[in-house]
Parts: structure tokens; sequence; C-alpha cells
């Protein structure tokens, strides 16, 4: 019995001992291989941005000026128009009808005149001689000038009513691309209508439409050059257009108004910028996005996708004898995929690049130096 027990004492200790072993000899957790680059300086240039929508030059709302059924329609939606070309034909048989009546009042009134003009000069002789008073004679003047007044209205009334045949064509007021026809033939339509017949917009140059709140415009009158405002907005700089496919605007526009007041309602200060538009490539409607360029001359950069956000601390991993240390920077700005350091690391530190997710404070790692630009540019932006 007591063999036994001792068998078995010894048996526990041995695979006691087998089993420390084992641990011993376990492998350590491999240094992991990351990718690092190094601080340096450029010259960035970043951008302020601010959506934007698109009108042109001119827009003009097409109304008639008249009231009728629209018989005809002479354009389509997105035809280049003249001014003075026609647009709309509004019934017109009832305008007809009423201008040839107005013309025959003329040829009355005239007969009307010459009627009354030949009394006048039968009486003049007549009162010079002493036949008749000049009662008579004034009387008849009286009826001559009553005579040209009615042929005057009469003569009025037809250029009204022949008006109004001429405005049965619609015509377009300036040069330009239609817009929307939402009336077709067979509408009633008039000058009081809420709806226009259609929009003629200028478009051989485009205004883009931004706005800033209060405290983006005082910041933006502060860093800009000159004593009044209109000296700062006539020193600004060109601004670029990015489009809503994300494509930049080839020609570069400028600013040329704000409205100088806040409106009330949105607490905002609206800008008008003006681009050329030769290509007819932006049209009234289009969205887009105004950016203010802003240089940084030699400026300490790494690439963005080193920083990583802690207790809202913006953070870097330096290496310091294959280390990764965790250290604080300050960020002036984010441009191009790259952060701009005012302090916290300097010209020549090496950050890491990759792997930034699962690392942890002073840990080991392989540094493997790569390319400051490969970086930057593999990170592109999805729209």
């Amino acid at each position: 019995m007591k063999n036994t027990i001792k068998t078995l004492l010894m048996t526990a200790f041995v695979a006691s001992l087998t089993g420390c072993a084992k641990k011993q000899e376990a492998p350590q957790a491999a240094i992991p291989a990351l990718n690092v680059v190094s601080a340096t300086t450029k010259d960035v240039v970043g951008y302020t941005t601010f959506p934007a929508s698109i009108q042109g030059k001119i827009n003009n709302d097409v109304r008639a000026k008249i009231q009728g059924y629209i018989q005809e329609v002479y354009v389509h939606e997105g035809q280049v128009v003249t001014k003075g070309q026609p647009l709309f034909k509004l019934e017109a048989n009832t305008l007809a009808e009423t201008a040839n009546a107005a013309r025959s009042g003329i040829s009355v009134a005239q007969a009307n005149v010459s009627v009354a003009q030949v009394e006048v000069d039968k009486l003049i002789p007549l009162v010079e001689k002493g036949i008749i008073g000049s009662i008579q004679l004034e009387t008849a003047k009286a009826n001559l000038a009553s005579a040209k007044s009615g042929l005057a209205q009469a003569k009025a009334n037809y250029g009204s009513a022949s008006a109004n045949v001429d405005y049965s064509v619609v015509r377009a007021p300036i040069s330009g691309i239609v817009g929307q026809l939402p009336l077709k033939k067979g509408s009633l339509v008039g000058p009081s209508d809420p709806t226009p017949l259609t929009t003629i917009a200028d478009i051989s140059s485009v205004y883009a439409y931004f706005s800033m709140n209060e405290k983006e415009y005082f910041k933006f009158l502060s860093g800009a050059e000159g004593k009044t405002p209109t000296e700062k907005i006539k020193n600004l700089p060109e601004v670029e257009l990015q489009l809503a496919d994300g494509n930049i605007y080839t020609e570069k526009g400028k600013i040329e108004t704000v409205s100088g007041q806040i409106d009330a309602a949105t607490g905002t200060v609206q800008f008008r910028v003006a681009f050329p538009n030769s290509n007819k490539m932006l049209s009234n409607g289009n969205s887009g996005t105004i950016r203010f360029p802003k240089e940084y001359d030699q400026v300490l950069v790494v690439p963005e996708v080193a920083s990583y956000e802690q207790q809202g601390k913006i953070n870097v991993y330096k290496v310091v004898n294959d280390t990764a240390v965790t250290t604080v920077v300050d960020v002036i700005d984010r441009v191009d995929n790259m952060i701009i350091v005012n302090n916290g690391i300097k010209e020549g530190d090496v950050v890491i690049v990759s792997g930034i997710g699962s690392l942890r404070n002073k840990a080991a790692i392989k540094p493997v130096p790569s390319n400051f630009d490969s970086i930057v540019n593999a990170v592109k932006p999805v729209f």
C-alpha cells in the first residue's frame, strides 16, 4: 500500500515538472513589422469649403402679357434661343377682330375731323365779313377739337388692340437657354399666373451663391487684406468650384459681392462668385462646393493615417529605439491625407503609419521604412 502511494506521488511530481518545462518552452510573441515614415516639411495648400448653388447670369421668367389659350409651343426644354425669338402662340381670333374694329373706328373719327374742319373753314370768311357772329365759329372750332380728340382716342384704341395681337406671340426676352415647360398646348394662361410659361437663363457666365454664418464671416474678414470689407473682397484670391462629381471646374471664379448684412432668418451672409462658362458646362440649378485656397509654407506634416484620437487629443506613435511611444501632437489642419503639426514632434522624427489600431504604448516593433508620398496617395476619397 505504501509502495502504491509513493508511486502515485512520484508520477504526479514528474508530471508537474513536465508541465513547467512545457510552459517555459512556449515561444514569445513575434515583434510586428510596421511601416514607418519620417515627419517632413512641405509647402501645402489647403482649402476651406462651402456648399454652393449655381444660377445663370440672368434668369428671366417668361409670362403672357394677355390672357389666352396656348395654340403653339415653338421651343423645347434646353433649347438655345435668341432675344425676340417666338416661344409660344396664344389664341388671337377675338383680338384680331377687336383690332379690325379699332381700325374702322379710326376711319370714322378721321371723317368726323374732316367734316368739322370743313365747317370751320366755311365759317371763318363769314365771320370776317360780319355776316355771322363769332359764336358759331367758336362752336365749330370746339367741334373740330372734339373730333380730333376722338381721332386720337381711336388711334390709341387701335394701337392697344394691335399690341394685344402682337402679344399673342410670346417672345424670348433675352438670349439664353429655355428651362422647363410646365404648360402645354391648350392651357389657359395670363399675366397674373403664379407659374411662368418658362424661364430663359443666360449662362454665358454663371454665379455661384454660398453662405457663411456670422462667426465664419468675421473670421473670414479678419484674415483678408484691406481696411474695409470692400477692399478685403477686392483683394481676395480666386476660388475653385468643385462639381457634384468631385471634379474641379476648369475655370476659377472671383467673389464679386457680399450681401453685407446678416439674414435674420438663417443667421448667414451670402456671397456671390462669378465663373466664366464659355463651354456651357454649367447650367442653371447646378450645385457644387466653393473652395478657398489656404497656403502653408514649409510646415511639418505626417500622413493622416499615422494619427488617432484618444480622449479628445490627437496622437501619433513615434518610434524610439524600435519602440512605439504615444505622442500627443497639435494639429493645425488636415490637407490631402496629411496632418499639419504645430508641435509634439519635429522634422525627422519617425512615426508609425500601419497597424495603429492594435498597437499599444511602449510596444516593441520592427520598423519598415516606407515612402512618404506612397502612403499619402494610397488613401483615395470615395464619392
